[in-house]
């Protein structure tokens, strides 16, 4: 059944790839996980195509969803599962490669969440090996500028910025008691904090999902104190925050040395 839904997919016009990602491809789904579908298409297949695919399989379903970009999803009635379909585009998705792994861009943190879900992509259908190339073409050694790129970004976000960095905007709610403004930088700071640690390890950063258990697991460069902190940082949201910060970005930058 799971192919028979997956051939609807690859006959669509303009679809250059498919494959499946996420947990799935990781192995480390559970029984919560849905199976992640990334479609790759040349021109946006209209909304009423998508439609009439799904609603042979499923009685529950959304189609057209754009929150998180392009994307379906629905419950496949006879698997007891449910499918999240995204159709990203080959020439938006050709210029993250680039920019990230070629052009050395770092981001505000996840600069290679990409890359890592495109490292691990198990390829169900791929014209010319359109797919396949660009998992090739980021097989190579970690790029050193991208890595001290992201690390010199991040940390300057972090802090070392003389204005507006995630440190000064918490200790600015924290004197407000701005709970949900505290909870948003930390959240931004956070995000920081692990694309560093990924880069120094010299790992693709594997997303937004069990990121403790990941990093414990795979890096061999961590942070003094890194889970005590992060835990602490989460369930304290008080004056103790700046004080973890410090010792969070204190920590980073002896191995950033």
């Amino acid at each position: 059944m799971f192919n028979e839904v997956l051939q609807e997919f690859k006959n669509l016009p303009h679809v250059k790839a498919a494959a499946i990602g996420g947990s799935g491809a990781n192995k480390t789904s559970d029984i919560l996980s849905d199976i992640d579908v990334y479609v790759f298409v040349e021109k946006e297949i209209p909304i009423i195509n998508r439609e009439n695919i799904i609603k042979k399989y499923s009685s529950k379903y959304e189609v057209g969803g754009e929150y998180f970009g392009s994307g379906d999803e629905f419950f496949v009635d006879k698997l007891n599962q449910q499918l999240d379909v995204m159709y990203w585009n080959t020439n938006w998705f050709e210029n993250i490669v680039d920019n990230v792994w070629f052009k050395h861009y770092p981001s505000n943190g996840y600069t290679t969440a990409f890359l890592f879900t495109l490292k691990n992509f198990e390829i169900i259908f791929d014209k010319d090996n359109w797919l396949l190339n660009l998992q090739n073409a980021i097989k190579t050694q970690y790029p050193k500028e991208l890595k001290q790129n992201i690390i010199k970004r991040n940390i300057m976000l972090m802090k070392d910025k003389p204005f507006a960095s995630y440190y000064e905007q918490i200790e600015k709610a924290i004197k407000r008691y701005d709970i949900v403004s505290i909870n948003h930088r930390i959240s931004a700071f956070l995000a920081s904090y692990f694309d560093v640690i990924f880069a120094i390890n010299e790992l693709l950063h594997p997303g937004e999902k069990r990121l403790i258990q990941y990093a414990e697991g795979n890096c061999k460069i961590l942070p003094k104190d890194f889970e005590e902190n992060v835990s602490k940082l989460l369930i304290r949201p008080n004056d103790e925050i700046l004080v973890i910060l410090n010792n969070m970005l204190n920590a980073l930058r002896e191995i950033c040395e």
